[in-house]
C-alpha cells in the first residue's frame, strides 16, 4: 500500500475512534492534537502529531510547542518527547498516531511526576501563580461604589428581586411593523406608477 493510502485509512480510523472526544482535535488531514488530562488539571499537556509525506514508513513529527504547554518545564517536555520517540521507533511502518496518544494517556502520571504543581489564583483582576503551599495575597475585593442617582436608576430598571423585567431588551415590535408597513406601501405606490 502507498503511504497516502495508509494515511487515508488511519485518518478515517482516527475520525471514527475520536468522534465526539473533546480532547482530540484534527488541525488538518495530516496534523492532530490530543489533550492528555482534563481541563484545569495542572498536569495536563497537549501532544501534536504531524505526518510527513512518507508516513508511516518515516517517523511522524511530534511537538509539544502548543501554548497549552507553556506551564510545563522544557526538561519535562523533552522527557515526554524522548519517551514518545521510543514508541515511534517500535511502531515504525505501522499506523501509530492512536498508539502514541494512548501511550501518553496511560503514562501521564509517570511523564508528569517531576512537574511542580502551579495554581492560578485570581485576586481582584490580577493573576498570581505560585505553589499550593504558599498562601495567596490577602487583598480584599473592593465593592463597586455607586452614587445615589446610579442606585436609584438601577432600582427603577429592576423588580423587587433585582432582576430586569421580562422583555427589557426586546425590539419594539409595533414600531418595527409600522415602519415596515409604511415602506411596503410606499414601494407599492412607486411600482404602480411604472
Amino acid at each position: 500500500m502507498a503511504a497516502n493510502e495508509d494515511q487515508e485509512m488511519e485518518l478515517e480510523a482516527l475520525r471514527s475512534i475520536y468522534e465526539g472526544d473533546v480532547c482530540f482535535r484534527e488541525l488538518s488531514p495530516v496534523s492532530f492534537q490530543y489533550r492528555i488530562g482534563e481541563n484545569g488539571d495542572p498536569k495536563a499537556f497537549l501532544v501534536e502529531v504531524s505526518w510527513p509525506a512518507t508516513y508511516p514508513q518515516t517517523a511522524p513529527v511530534i511537538s509539544m510547542d502548543a501554548f497549552f504547554n507553556n506551564t510545563i518545564s522544557s526538561a519535562i517536555k523533552q522527557s515526554i518527547l524522548d519517551k514518545l520517540m521510543v514508541e515511534v521507533e517500535a511502531n515504525l511502518g505501522t499506523a501509530m498516531t492512536y498508539t502514541l496518544f494512548e501511550y501518553a494517556k496511560d503514562n501521564k502520571e509517570l511523564f508528569m511526576e517531576n512537574q511542580p504543581v502551579n495554581t492560578v489564583t485570581s485576586v481582584s483582576n490580577s493573576i498570581a501563580i505560585g505553589t499550593p503551599d504558599m498562601p495567596a495575597s490577602k487583598k480584599k475585593d473592593k465593592k463597586e461604589q455607586l452614587s445615589k442617582t446610579q442606585k436609584r436608576k438601577l432600582a427603577d430598571k429592576t423588580d423587587n428581586k433585582g432582576e430586569l423585567p421580562r422583555g427589557w431588551n426586546w425590539v419594539d415590535v409595533i414600531k418595527h411593523v409600522s415602519i415596515f408597513k409604511l415602506s411596503f406601501f410606499n414601494l407599492k405606490k412607486i411600482l404602480k406608477k411604472y
